[in-house]
């Protein structure tokens, strides 16, 4: 098969790449404001068609259960046509999706909103297919957690201002029980979506090449893309810990309004939602601080421990009481911050030519948050702080992944404590062996000199002492 020509991050000059950098990174913020606006209308579609907790996780069914029918659909796509190509097509069916929500709240159809909900999923789902495993090769694998965390950052951002939005024109006067606010809202993600499919059209995107990534790869000797998709254990596993942990990610926020309610100290929906934007700023603030972090420390090191942390708060936030309780829900969302990013980078790392397949694969797992939500508001119907039991499942799951990579590594190259480019430490070891190597031939080339030299000086004096003894005996 002829290896097509391609582009590897590393390869681009600075300009190109920080272009191509930010261009991406605006990606994030459109799911994010998606995002942060769906948690809360778990919660003012309760209020406005009188359905229960669980009848309104149909959002987050919609939503994720989309990312798990068609995100690898998407990888194939841009395996086939390229990075740019499907951000176009996610950008199209995110911004058809959101139109719709204008009829569904014209007519208040429940079902409509679930449907169209559907339709945004598709194409959010593709986005993050590109986005994420554009942002994860565009430069060196050593800091990939860290750029993905970066980027990312900027879906926090937005996935707060969505619940801001909804606290001060959802939640109060005439709007607290009808949907014309939403429809607005709404009509406005369809014209941000189109925005930006315009933007990507005039901007020429530079294509990373997943082949162009696997000969870099086997340049220094990494030929782990030889086996079949199906035995990169590491990117498999990698979807059951993103599937865990986004199942456990998308609970949590889901019923973060109810949960603040039903702690029972005197907070409406109003200041609930409010509160929940703040829990999303402090989403936030770690993400961004998990980008200093690893910039030093391994990532797989980092995720254990944040994982043991969110295993450890999502209990404490089922049995603790009051204020105690909403206290132990803004840890958990500090310490959810890397999580997501530090997962993708880690499955998807030195795929080589199945990068685009893997990668669709691990943004797949986002469709666990299509089955815990239900799983979790069947207990919160009964008692809300008790169902955040059910995350904890989820984030010991993924606790147990990045132990496992810990081990891994330690097994293979000895315990890593600091970050490090497996690429780059391998090409140092191919240059300082081939340096060794050349030095030893030189030695060996002197040595062998020095013996025939010192046998030639031998031969000499034997030939003088001969000629000395031939003139003693008259010869």
């Amino acid at each position: 098969m002829t290896v097509p020509s391609g582009t590897t991050g590393a390869e681009l000059s600075r300009g190109r790449w920080a272009f191509a950098f930010a261009l991406v990174t605006s990606l994030f913020f459109t799911w994010g404001f998606a995002y942060g606006l769906l948690d809360v209308l778990n919660s003012h579609f309760q209020t406005v068609f009188g359905i229960t907790k669980l009848q309104s996780t149909l959002l987050q069914l919609a939503y994720f259960g989309a990312y798990f029918i068609f995100a690898p659909f998407a990888g194939m796509f841009m395996d086939r046509y390229g990075y740019k190509k499907g951000i176009h097509a996610g950008l199209t069916l995110y911004s058809l999706g959101a139109i719709f929500f204008w009829p569904s709240a014209k007519f208040e159809k429940y079902a409509g909103f679930v449907g169209c909900t559907f339709v945004i999923g598709c194409g959010l789902s593709t986005l993050e297919v590109a986005a994420n495993s554009y942002i994860a090769v565009l430069g060196s694998p050593k800091f990939a957690a860290a750029r993905l965390n970066f980027s990312q950052g900027f879906q926090g951002v937005a996935s707060f201002a969505g619940p801001m939005i909804a606290s001060r024109w959802f939640f109060t006067g005439k709007n607290a029980t009808t949907l014309d606010t939403v429809q607005w809202v709404y009509l406005a993600v369809a014209a941000l979506g189109a925005v930006l499919n315009i933007l990507f059209y005039f901007c020429a995107l530079p294509e990373i090449n997943q082949f162009a990534l696997a000969e870099e790869m086997h340049e220094v000797g990494l030929k782990t893309d030889d086996e079949p998709f199906w035995k990169q254990y590491r990117c498999i596993f990698g979807w059951v810990a993103q599937t865990a942990y986004t199942g456990a990610q998308v609970g949590v926020a889901s019923l973060t309004v109810n949960y603040i309610v039903d702690q029972n100290i005197g907070i409406n929906k109003s200041q609930a939602s409010q509160l929940f934007s703040y829990c999303q700023i402090t989403f936030t603030v770690g993400r961004f601080i998990g980008v200093g972090l690893l910039n030093y420390l391994d990532p797989a090191l980092l995720l254990s421990i944040y994982g043991v942390m969110c295993s450890a708060f999502a209990m404490a936030t089922a049995f603790a009481p009051g204020k105690a309780g909403i206290g132990c829900l803004f840890t958990l969302f500090f310490f959810e911050s890397i999580c997501y990013p530090v997962i993708f980078t880690l499955g998807t790392k030195n795929l080589g030519k199945h990068t685009k397949k893997g990668s669709g694969l691990i943004v797949m797992g986002v469709g666990g948050g299509a089955w815990y939500p239900p799983a979790q508001a069947s207990i919160a119907d009964r008692n809300t702080r008790l169902s955040y039991v059910v995350p904890f499942t989820g984030y010991a799951a993924m606790t147990m992944y990045a132990v496992g990579i810990v081990i891994d590594q330690t097994i293979k190259g000895g315990f890593r404590f600091r970050t490090g480019d497996e690429i780059e430490e391998r090409r140092h070891e191919l240059e300082n062996s081939k340096l060794a190597s050349g030095s030893t031939t030189d030695e060996k080339r002197g040595s062998k000199e020095s013996v025939q030299q010192f046998e030639r000086v031998e031969q000499a004096e034997k030939l003088v002492a001969y000629r000395g003894l031939a003139g003693d005996v008259g010869l």
